[in-house]
């Protein structure tokens, strides 16, 4: 029996989740590696070849560490309840208007769930990934996620949605570290290899970044059920038509395949009438949205004002904003403007480097476009 404890480590394959394993072995941890097969490439549609985390070379990478280092690796097929609810609310996201983030619904609903389950079934006293970010205590009792220390890779937006019983059992040893330093320990450890090989930063079922493709494939007659739609101006004058609305996102400028003698922006999706309004960029800035379906971290709850850094995506860099309850929701007002807030996205509150709570956007305050005249 490890004097520090068993500890469940979910290994990709790649270098932060090995490194993290050896890292924890080597601390003094009974370490067990597991990998999770989330999703089935052939069931995509996609003629790429399999990348990421789901492929059999990074199976048999995450294996080969742990037996090289005499710890026990299994391989947890857990395609469908990832299936069941990942990719059955990405496409339900998209078919209603909005823009999911599917590794924030993964993280919560399903990968961490999963971890803890095995782990207690195998008498492990915690799990461990290689998120870079960091779990702390707050005097309350509550536990919390914060920045990573390398900036660059924080990923504290995405573990937003973890509860008090994952994160009480959690361990995040790269958040500490600069990605820089855990290519050293990878070479340190014996294995230079994982220093050179790429990052995968597709969603794991999209592997060749097509989503519009991926929907095509997943909801038969799509397409064709869609296509022909109207692009129209905020006061309902139509402009062309467009490929139908699952394939556009708020904020998108690129892609449109629409000439109006100036940049245009995606600024609204209407799926009610297959309608996609565009605007120039200042319609975008917005200063108010509304939250849902919230999780609180080091507090639970907020009082009314409570000011915060929002981030309204993952490479946002936050803004000032004062936070609101409303009947069970957050009300979002920002200082200043801000761009892009789009439906289904996640929307994190930030007190220093230290995650309050987050939630899904579940609309901003762009108006609706003018129906009466578009129906003319």
């Amino acid at each position: 029996m490890s004097r520090k404890g068993k500890v469940l480590v979910a290994m990709s394959g790649g270098i932060d989740s090995t490194v993290t394993a050896l890292m924890l072995h080597n601390e003094g941890y009974e370490v067990v590696g597991i990998t999770m097969k989330t999703w089935d490439y052939a069931s995509s549609g996609t003629s790429s070849k399999e990348t990421g985390c789901c492929n059999l070379d990074s199976f048999n990478d995450a294996r080969a560490a742990a037996v090289q280092n005499g710890f026990p690796h299994f391989i947890l097929d857990i395609r469908e309840e990832f299936g069941d609810f990942v990719i059955d609310n990405f496409v339900e996201e998209y078919l209603a208007g909005r823009t999911p983030n599917p590794c924030v619904m993964c993280n919560t609903h399903i990968k961490w769930r999963a971890l803890l389950k095995r782990a207690n079934a195998l008498g492990c006293d915690f799990i461990a990934t290689g998120h870079y970010a960091n779990i702390q205590q707050h005097e309350n009792g509550r536990f919390y996620i914060s920045k990573g220390l390398d900036e660059l890779k924080d990923q504290s937006y995405v573990l937003w949605g973890l509860q008090q019983d994952l994160l009480s059992r959690t361990i995040l040893p790269l958040g500490k570290y600069h990605k820089t330093a855990i290519r050293q320990m990878a070479h340190d450890y014996g294995y230079p290899e994982l220093a050179k090989k790429s990052e995968s930063y597709e969603i794991c079922f999209v592997p060749d970044n097509d989503y519009r493709g991926f929907l095509k494939h997943r909801v038969k007659g799509l397409e064709e059920e869609v296509n022909g739609g109207w692009f129209v101006d905020k006061n309902g004058l139509k402009l062309g038509q467009h490929k139908g609305y699952p394939f556009y996102t708020i904020g998108q400028r690129k892609g449109l395949d629409i000439a109006l003698g100036r940049p245009v922006y995606v600024t609204a999706i209407e799926p009610a009438t297959n309608t996609v309004v565009l605007g120039d960029e200042e319609d975008l800035q917005q200063t108010e949205m509304t939250v849902t379906k919230l999780n609180w971290l080091k507090y639970n709850g907020i009082e009314d004002g409570r000011e915060a850094f929002t981030k309204i995506r993952y490479k946002d860099k936050g803004a000032l904003s004062n936070l609101y309850n409303d009947g069970g929701n957050i009300r979002v007002r920002f200082y200043d403007n801000v761009k892009s807030i789009a439906p289904g996205q996640s929307a994190v509150f930030y007190e220093g480097d230290d995650v309050i709570g987050g939630g899904i956007i579940q609309r901003g305050t762009v108006p609706a476009f003018n129906a009466a005249v578009f129906n003319s």
